[in-house]
């Protein structure tokens, strides 16, 4: 990460790391309370359907600014689907460079990706994080977070009505921007 960070700083980059998760209306069971002699009865309907998100967290290299930018959609997230949230990224920070810190996920290594990121070299560069190791992903608090708080227990009627939790768990971290740095921190990282 070193190296990473002496990059960022040569180029004013930005360090991003970015990773996928998923919802679905069964709940993310967490421990709860209820008085003695009444368990607690979670009722959700048995559905497999689900919402794929996608999110990446930006951190200046100087430490001194983050941001969450954040992309919600049906069914999985495949390489097109990635694709363009690399570009939705790169509207928002326009004239950034940026160096991508990502998991080893089939649709990171395809050709197509391989392709798009070679034609993308003047502003990005891609790093991967190793397999067996995915808490060197902040991401990974911002998903355990949120579905471990507006998830958590969560038994909505539909699908939507989880991503809408989804949606209000994402603007609670962005209004309290330290938790952005306590993602990195909890991965290992400082700036």
């Amino acid at each position: 990460m070193a190296r990473r960070k002496k990059n960022a700083r040569r180029h004013r980059a930005l360090i991003v790391f970015q990773d996928e998760s998923g919802i679905s209306q069964r709940p993310s069971v967490r421990r709860t309370w209820a008085p003695r002699g009444h368990t607690p009865v979670l009722v959700h309907a048995f559905n497999w359907k689900k919402m794929s998100l996608c999110a990446a967290l930006a951190y200046r290299w100087d430490g001194r600014r983050a941001r969450l930018f954040f992309q919600m959609k049906p069914d999985s997230y495949d390489t097109d689907a990635l694709i363009a949230f690399l570009c939705d990224l790169r509207r928002e920070l326009p004239r950034q460079r940026i160096i991508l810190i990502w998991d080893g996920l089939p649709a990171h290594k395809s050709r197509a990706m391989q392709n798009h990121l070679r034609a993308q070299r003047r502003w990005l560069q891609v790093e991967r994080l190793p397999g067996y190791a995915p808490e060197l992903n902040p991401t990974e608090s911002l998903w355990g977070n949120i579905k471990g708080r507006e998830l958590a227990n969560f038994c909505g009627t539909s699908l939507a009505a989880a991503a809408s939790q989804c949606r209000k768990g994402i603007r609670r971290v962005r209004r309290h921007r330290h938790l952005l740095f306590s993602f990195l921190h909890h991965a290992g990282f400082s700036l």
